[in-house]
């Protein structure tokens, strides 16, 4: 059931069936944190009133240490609470846990006003841009991971080397590769759908052990809000039935994890504003068009919402289905941008994010792109029709640090984004590039321990 209404949940906790509500908001990373509450304990005192957190939540590395340079989280600042303010739109049942809920959570400061950095509170205010242009968005994300035959905490002490795949050749669409791992895929796709989301599919993919679920296209926030519980939730069965698994962009040399980002601008009451069918060539509308040139504009400086790791640009290599240059295309895979469907049914194809990503964020940054082709009738060129990887098109960002350049010294995301968050989010660029400045890697000690 979903949404889980509350006099449901109060139904449950009466007939000890729920005896605990997860509530949780998303981090900069992508990643639910938050508190396992009483589920009495919920239902009398945070419903109403919300829990609290450090605010470091938002300030922290993938590591959780408190770094430098964040304005809204500091030792000077004394690392203060912020609020966690319950969305009664998210609550649903987590099947793979007895007697569990989840509930997702908007954060404000305790005076009430938002934290304009909190992912989600940037998507919601992109899509308010995006309604109050007479429009809304419908998103659906593709998200791929590799699955070992290990333990977590046997990865962990290997140092998550000589790892055993799930599948050991190339499986990409084959039967016979997902039934090697069906009882787990099996289990993620019965768990999410008892978790409220609209299982289409699983298939197999191309590195060893990498398989893809799909889901329904839904409303963007919905959308985001399914991909960080399925996300979470995909590892939490995994580590129960003695697998791992993983979402990174790049785990090994071979092709990496995706996540492709459909998305349309439809109406307000579902109308098509996107295609027409008097475009013989493409069926594309005049706002279908400006949208997708807002994209091709915008793409560069939005890079690092898409790409948000170090290790998120090293999926970009030429020949590897992940892109390099930024063309769009009708059902043309060599682009970034690829356009596919027809009437209600056409969308935008960003190919651009990888398995790591922040959807709210690489989401936000779509709509604003493409709201903002649309209000300046911005022109499309023409379709690309043969291999993108051999053009002359503008690229990707190859490195983090030249996307944190192009991010942070963009007009355009300032002006569309506000100030804080252009900076948030520079900074956690910052921080990755320090950490990583200072690492050594096993390519250096066997290229230089002997050698030199």
């Amino acid at each position: 059931m979903f949404p889980l209404t509350i006099d449901q949940l109060r139904k449950d906790v009466a007939d000890k069936k729920i005896d605990t509500v997860v509530v949780a908001m998303t981090d900069m990373q992508g990643r639910l944190v938050g508190k396992r509450l009483d589920a009495k304990y919920f239902l009398s005192d945070v419903l109403k009133h919300g829990t609290e957190g450090c605010n470091y939540l938002l300030a922290v590395d993938v590591d959780m240490n408190t770094v430098p340079g964040y304005a809204m989280s500091s030792w000077e600042k004394g690392y203060s609470d912020l609020a966690m303010i319950p969305d009664t739109n998210t609550l649903r049942y987590i099947p793979w846990q007895d007697g569990a809920a989840l509930m997702l959570a908007d954060v404000q400061w305790l005076d009430h006003s938002d934290v304009v950095a909190s992912p989600r509170q940037i998507l919601k205010k992109q899509i308010k841009a995006l309604s109050d242009a007479g429009m809304k968005a419908m998103v659906g994300t593709e998200l791929e991971f590799v699955v070992y035959n290990n333990t977590y905490e046997q990865a962990f002490t290997k140092g998550y080397k000589d790892l055993t795949p799930s599948n050991q050749y190339n499986v990409d669409y084959s039967i016979l590769g997902g039934s090697r791992i069906e009882p787990l895929l099996r289990a993620i796709r019965l768990g999410m759908t008892g978790a409220g989301m609209n299982v289409e599919s699983v298939k197999g993919e191309c590195n060893f052990g990498q398989h893809e679920i799909a889901f329904k296209y839904s409303d963007a926030l919905n959308a985001c809000d399914n991909h960080v519980i399925y996300k979470n939730g995909a590892k939490e069965i995994a580590a129960a039935t003695g697998y791992a698994l993983t979402f990174m962009a790049k785990p090994n040399q071979k092709e990496g994890n995706s996540s492709h980002i459909h998305l349309s601008f439809r109406g307000l009451k579902d109308e098509m504003v996107m295609a027409d069918e008097k475009d013989k060539e493409h069926g594309l509308s005049d706002v279908g068009r400006s949208f997708i040139a807002g994209q091709i504009k915008h793409l560069r400086e939005l890079s690092l919402l898409f790409a948000p790791n170090i290790n998120s640009y090293k999926r970009y290599v030429p020949g590897s289905f992940a892109p390099t240059a930024i063309r769009w295309g009708r059902d043309n895979r060599t682009c970034a941008l690829r356009l596919v469907g027809h009437g209600q049914s056409l969308r935008l194809e960003n190919r651009v994010p990888g398995g790591d990503v922040n959807p709210y964020l690489a989401v936000a940054g779509i709509i604003a792109a493409g709201l903002d082709g649309v209000k300046n009738n911005l022109k499309l060129e023409p379709a690309y029709t043969t291999n993108a990887y051999d053009s002359d098109s503008p690229r990707v960002p190859a490195t983090m640090l030249e996307a944190q350049t192009l991010w942070a010294g963009s007009a355009w995301v300032k002006e569309v984004f506000g100030s804080e968050v252009q900076a948030h989010y520079a900074n956690m660029a910052q921080v990755e590039l320090d950490a990583y400045g200072k690492a050594v890697t096993d390519w250096e000690l066997f290229r230089n321990f002997e050698r030199f």
